[in-house]
C-alpha cells in the first residue's frame, strides 16, 4: 500500500475559513454551519486527503458546501498529526511512506466511526460522504457498512479494482459518485472503465465524471491558473453538490 507522487502535489489555496472546531465522538472536527435554514437532520462528511481537515483548502469547501444548505463536519481523523500543507512546497521531501505507517487505514477509520456513531446519536439520520485521495477509501468503508446515505468520491486512493468495487456492488445501498482525471495511478483508466462496467446497472445510483486534464489530486490542491484544473476542480464540486441535492 502506497501513495503515488501526486498525493502531496498541489497548491494551498487562498481565503478565510468561516467554520469552527467541535468535538465530535471525542474527535477534533471542523464544522461549517449554514447561515440559512437548513435541514437538521442531514450532514455532509467530509473525508479529508492526507493532508487533513487543516489544510485550508478542505476548510474552505467545507465552507461551500454550507454556504449550500449543508451542515459539513472534517473531521480530524490523523488525530493532529496530518501530511503539512508545505509537504507541497518545490523541493520539500516529506517521508510519505513513513506518515502512512503511522496512518493506517485501520486506525485512520476508527476516528471516522466514532463521529458517524455520535452524529446518528445527536439525531442525524442522512449522512452524504465525500472523500478525496486517501478519504475516498474511508467513503468505500463506511458504505460498506451501509452508515452513510450517499457516497462520493474524487480520485480516491487505495481502492482495489475490481476487488472493492464489485464489493460495493454487492453489499453497499448509497449511491455512487466517483470524480475521475486523465492522469491518476492510483484510480486509472483501467480502474474508471472497470467502475462503469460493474455499475451498469446498479440499482442505487452510479454516475462517473471525468475531469479531462486534471491529475490526481485536482479537486481539493488543483492550481486555479490553469484553465483545465479550475473547471475540474468547480465541476467536481459542483457535482458533488448536486448528487447530494439529489440523494441526501
Amino acid at each position: 500500500m502506497s501513495f503515488c507522487k501526486d498525493c502531496i502535489r498541489g497548491v494551498t489555496h487562498e481565503g478565510i475559513p468561516k467554520g469552527k472546531w467541535e468535538k465530535i465522538g471525542g474527535v477534533d472536527c471542523y464544522v461549517a454551519t449554514p447561515s440559512i435554514d437548513y435541514p437538521k437532520d442531514k450532514v455532509v462528511l467530509y473525508m479529508p486527503d492526507a493532508f487533513g481537515a487543516y489544510l485550508i483548502n478542505a476548510q474552505l469547501m467545507a465552507d461551500d458546501f454550507a454556504e449550500n444548505g449543508f451542515k459539513t463536519v472534517i473531521p480530524d481523523n490523523f488525530d493532529g498529526d496530518p501530511v503539512p500543507a508545505d509537504a507541497m512546497d518545490p523541493g520539500k521531501n516529506f517521508d510519505l511512506p513513513g506518515w502512512l505507517r503511522l496512518h493506517t487505514i485501520e486506525k485512520s477509520q476508527a476516528p471516522l466511526d466514532s463521529v458517524v456513531s455520535e452524529l446518528k446519536s445527536q439525531g442525524i439520520t442522512s449522512i452524504g460522504a465525500t472523500g478525496y485521495c486517501y478519504g475516498g477509501r474511508f467513503v468505500f468503508n463506511l458504505a460498506f457498512q451501509n452508515a452513510i446515505s450517499v457516497a462520493v468520491c474524487s480520485h480516491p486512493s487505495f481502492l482495489k479494482a475490481p476487488d472493492d468495487l464489485k464489493k460495493y456492488k454487492e453489499t453497499s445501498k448509497e449511491p455512487l459518485l466517483i470524480n475521475t482525471c486523465t492522469v491518476d495511478q492510483q484510480f486509472p483508466h483501467s480502474a474508471q472503465e472497470k467502475a462503469d462496467e460493474i455499475f451498469a446497472p446498479f440499482e442505487y445510483g452510479y454516475r462517473r465524471v471525468y475531469w479531462e486534464g486534471c491529475t490526481h489530486g485536482f479537486a481539493v490542491r488543483g492550481d486555479m491558473n490553469d484553465p483545465k484544473v479550475k473547471a475540474g476542480k468547480e465541476g467536481a464540486f459542483k457535482a458533488a453538490l448536486e448528487w447530494f441535492q439529489m440523494n441526501l
